[in-house]
């Protein structure tokens, strides 16, 4: 049994469904999400909530599938570290410096993604694996 495998899919899953699972929540909370975003100082907030749900849940959903895994996985690692800039970065107050480090955590977890891929069960491996197949007989028709 290989477990590299079933091992960088579980990795994907356990790192891509807690984005998901926060782009939907962000989807049924836009004023107190938008709220929040105004606290902290950040610009436009309309705008940046479009962003937080278009990253964490699309890119949740495709890192999970395996699709342009590496790009995906390094969007998702640098909106984690400017989500932990942004929303917790106050260090004196401990449930904050926990929630920035967790993001740090997952930056450091998606990079490895970024340099390793997504591993055998994917999106991307089954397009490799698919490029000589009917597609590539007819190109070389």
């Amino acid at each position: 049994m290989d477990t590299t495998r079933y091992a960088s899919f579980i990795g994907r899953l356990l790192i891509g469904l807690p984005f998901a699972m926060s782009g939907f929540g962000k989807l049924a909370a836009y004023g107190a999400t938008t709220a929040y975003i105004a606290s902290a100082g950040l610009p436009v907030p309309p705008l940046s909530y479009a962003i937080a749900v278009l990253v964490e849940l699309g890119g949740g959903l495709l890192l999970i599938a395996g699709y342009q895994t590496r790009a995906v996985a390094l969007a998702l690692a640098v909106f984690s570290v400017a989500a932990a800039i942004s929303f917790y970065n106050n260090f004196a107050d401990q449930n904050q410096m926990i929630h920035f480090l967790k993001n740090v955590m997952m930056a450091g977890g998606l990079l490895q993604i970024v340099a390793f891929g997504a591993g055998a069960l994917s999106l991307d491996a089954r397009s490799r694996h698919d490029s000589g197949g009917v597609a590539g007989v007819a190109h070389a028709r």
